[in-house]
């Protein structure tokens, strides 16, 4: 008798594949690619694994498909024009799928993620980037929606009564029970009387 195919999938074997391979890098272990990042004289040299980085960066990718055999057993990328700190987050985002920047680095993650052809971190940087002018517009949003109430509730007292009482008002006359307050008519005919007068 034939049996019926299963599929055995883990949840979290993507999630623990990454938390090795984020513990090997930062204890150097199997590093095959030092990167050296350099920015108005600031620099500093990355380990790495090339796997790694060929699967998150397009851009490291042809560098590393497109290099010729070298002597040594790691390699050197240098980059440019990108800062240390900079780099340093790219390396934790590659490597764990989150980190942790200042507010005003977003955009500067975003340049850097598409500088190394890094799609998951653009993705996420541009969802955070609409996420934070969301939060700006229903800011500003609320302050204008408070300023004008403020406004209305200032102005109130100066507004003046309904047009349809002082209509009436005007359409009664004064010996009419509507005129007379000791017959229980409503205190704003009186008072659009008063003003009238």
């Amino acid at each position: 008798m034939e049996s019926t195919p299963v599929l055995l999938e883990s949840k979290s074997s993507p999630i623990n594949l990454l938390n090795e391979m984020h513990q090997l890098r930062l204890l150097g272990h199997l590093c095959d690619v030092t990167v050296s990042v350099e920015y108005q004289g600031v620099r500093a040299e990355f380990v790495a694994h090339k796997a790694v980085l060929a699967a998150t960066s397009k851009f490291f990718k042809e560098v590393f498909l497109n290099e010729k055999a070298v002597d040594g057993p790691r390699s050197n990328v240098f980059l440019n024009e990108v800062q240390v700190a900079d780099f340093a987050s790219f390396l934790e985002f590659v490597y764990t799928a989150k980190v942790e920047v200042e507010e005003d680095r977003v955009q500067r993650m975003l340049e850097i993620a598409e500088k190394l052809k890094c799609l998951d971190l653009s993705e996420t940087c541009f969802q955070l980037k609409k996420q934070m002018l969301e939060s700006v517009l229903l800011e500003l949003q609320s302050f204008s929606e408070s300023q004008n109430s403020e406004e209305e509730s200032a102005a109130r007292p100066n507004v003046p009564p309904e047009p349809r009482a002082v209509a009436e008002a005007e359409q009664d006359p004064p010996d009419s029970p509507v005129g007379r307050p000791s017959h229980g008519a409503s205190p704003e005919v009186p008072a659009a009387k008063s003003k009238e007068k």
